[in-house]
């Protein structure tokens, strides 16, 4: 159904058994696919594509110019998943030339009111972003990550998968997976136990990856703390995917207990 005020451009592509209410407005280039609720007053424009069975809340602004100095109208792409929840007030921008053209979010997230997600930005599945978190440009977020509110992820930072991010966090550092990290300028805090024990993970490669980290982060060299690890630890796939994560290219510094 859609509501006799909202103004659908006759070009955007969309399935049926959608919802939009009353004054949203859709632009040409917009695809938004079936069973997506779109509520009043909801502004959607660029090259966006929406899939299946999304939630979008009033007042909020997808596919509008990346608010980037550099961006020169050039075409480029935000590609939204399946079953997300994006709530009042959010703003999600597209990609541009110098990031790889697309702003990519995956599926069954939450965006809670006023977050943001800028230019260029990779999120995960099942991601949640509570209230007046702004992503900055390029940053990645991956899968099962929760970033408390009143926090502000800087940008070309990464956040490892099942990480948690403490509210009013400034994060300017990348946050290994399964981290626990907090802080006016993020630290880490530790590993997010309750997350990987509701995840139904052996006991037997939670306790390998406690011990690992408490050999990683014995002291500031990262590098050579890993190296001590043997190979028991390095059969660990949670360990594997933290040295992977700190190993890779990357913008930012890791952070660490003793940032």
């Amino acid at each position: 159904m859609i509501h006799k005020t909202a103004i659908v451009d006759p070009k955007a592509k969309i399935s049926s058994n959608i919802t939009i209410g009353a004054y949203s407005v859709i632009g040409p280039d917009v695809e938004i696919d079936e069973n997506t609720i779109i509520h009043s007053h909801v502004n959607i424009s660029g090259h966006t594509k929406i899939g299946k069975e999304n939630k979008i809340f009033p007042f909020t602004s997808i596919g509008s110019d990346p608010q980037d100095l550099k961006y020169n109208g050039e075409e480029t792409r935000l590609i939204i998943g399946d079953k997300n929840t994006i709530r009042e007030y959010v703003t999600i921008n597209p990609g541009t030339k110098g990031g790889g053209g697309k702003t990519l979010i995956g599926d069954n997230c939450l965006f809670m009111i006023s977050s943001h997600v800028a230019h260029d930005c990779l999120v995960g599945n099942n991601v949640i972003i509570a209230n007046n978190v702004p992503l900055g440009g390029h940053a990645t977020i991956e899968d099962n990550v929760v970033i408390g509110g009143n926090s502000a992820v800087q940008q070309f930072t990464r956040i490892g998968k099942m990480a948690m991010i403490g509210g009013m966090t400034g994060v300017l550092n990348d946050v290994i997976p399964y981290g626990l990290s907090t802080g006016n300028r993020n630290s880490l805090q530790g590993l997010n136990l309750i997350g990987l024990r509701r995840s139904k993970f052996e006991n037997k490669e939670i306790l390998g990856l406690s011990e690992a980290y408490k050999i990683i982060f014995a002291t500031k060299n990262i590098m050579e703390n890993i190296s001590n690890l043997n190979g028991s630890f390095k059969e660990n796939t949670l360990v594997k995917e933290i040295i992977e994560f700190i190993t890779k290219d990357k913008k930012r510094s890791i952070c660490t207990p003793f940032s």
